[in-house]
């Protein structure tokens, strides 16, 4: 089986390698894909090196799987083409999330939804893998109403450029812009572009992808998404109204049941998620756990995941996984 990793030497595509080896995800050709720029570089893969090949000739090669994190207008462009050769594309970008022709898929949740017909597979934004994620088990239990989230994310999310920029302006060195403002020492209310209502697109994924995912557009979800200077992982504070009342020792015997969950829940002991503990984890931590006392059927909860692990890439390879155990490739 030829494996594609589209966009290899981004933060999300050496993301993808690592995650790709530590599960042994088996394939007997590896192509690793990026623009022309950085065709004829070489990556290594568990210490053997693979020359980057261009696009137009991974998609002459015909392989089985390409797991694509290269942007979305390069996904636009070349994702049919792969797929009209029979490959299964795997997309981290935002170009195919709301397509109502294809699967946006948390595998713990919705993977049950593919089959044979879906060759272009869209993952999830970031932040809304880890908060389904963490609200599927209380959903299936309590049903949900509403959802208020406030999201503290890390610079990773943005990509390499603002790393650099909130590097740089640390050691007090000139930086590359890729922010409108300074990161270090500072919070942006501030993901991707503002739209017409006022909210950001970021906010408008976690609110579009999470009714999708679930499948159930009677929820109402409301966000506001920050940026911090923090690297490792993803925050969210999380606002869940439930449709019947709840235990809250119930809730975490639910969620320390859910696989890709760790419970993260003693605060008389200083134990709750953080991103520094939660960097190169696979799963999504917990934490935080509280009844809402000014609202009915109503709680608080701390989400934490690596974004660039079951925010992108670890979700993206057990895509692959599902499909491979279940004969969709």
């Amino acid at each position: 089986m030829k494996l594609a990793v589209v966009g290899a030497t981004g933060l999300v595509g050496s993301e993808i390698l690592e995650v790709l080896a530590e599960h042994n995800f088996p394939f007997d050709e590896l192509l690793l894909v990026a623009s022309e720029r950085s065709v004829g570089k070489q990556i290594h893969y568990k210490g053997k090196p693979y020359t980057v090949i261009g696009l137009a000739e991974a998609v002459s090669l015909k392989p089985e799987v390409a797991i694509f994190s290269a942007g979305g207008s390069t996904s636009k462009e070349w994702a049919p083409k792969f797929a009209e050769e029979g490959t299964i594309v795997i997309d981290n970008s935002s170009a195919w999330r709301m397509d109502p022709t294809k699967k946006l898929i948390v595998p713990e949740i919705n993977a049950k939804e593919l089959t044979k017909d879906d060759k272009i597979i869209a993952n999830p934004n970031c932040s809304t893998i880890q908060m389904v994620l963490a609200l599927e088990p209380l959903r299936e239990r309590y049903g949900i109403k509403r959802v208020v989230v406030s999201t503290y994310q890390s610079v990773t999310g943005t990509g390499k450029a603002a790393v650099d920029q909130m590097m740089a302006e640390r050691a007090g060195e000139k930086a590359e812009m890729v922010y409108p403002h300074k990161i270090d020492m500072n919070v942006l209310p501030h993901i991707d572009v503002f739209q017409e209502n006022g909210y950001t697109k970021e906010e408008m994924k976690m609110i579009n992808e999470t009714k999708k995912i679930f499948s159930d557009d009677t929820i109402q979800v409301t966000a506001t998404t920050v940026r911090i200077p923090t690297m490792g992982g993803h925050s969210e504070a999380v606002n869940v109204e439930f449709k019947e009342d709840f235990d809250l020792s119930e809730v975490r015997e639910l969620l320390a049941a859910t696989p890709g969950v760790i419970v993260q829940d003693d605060p008389a002991n200083n134990i709750y998620p953080m991103p520094i503990t939660a960097h190169k984890k696979d799963e999504v931590f917990v934490g935080r756990l509280r009844r809402d006392e000014s609202q009915a059927n109503t709680l608080n909860m701390w989400i934490v995941a690596d974004n660039l692990r079951k925010g992108a890439a670890t979700n993206a390879v057990q895509i692959a996984e599902y499909a491979l155990a279940n004969g969709l490739i």
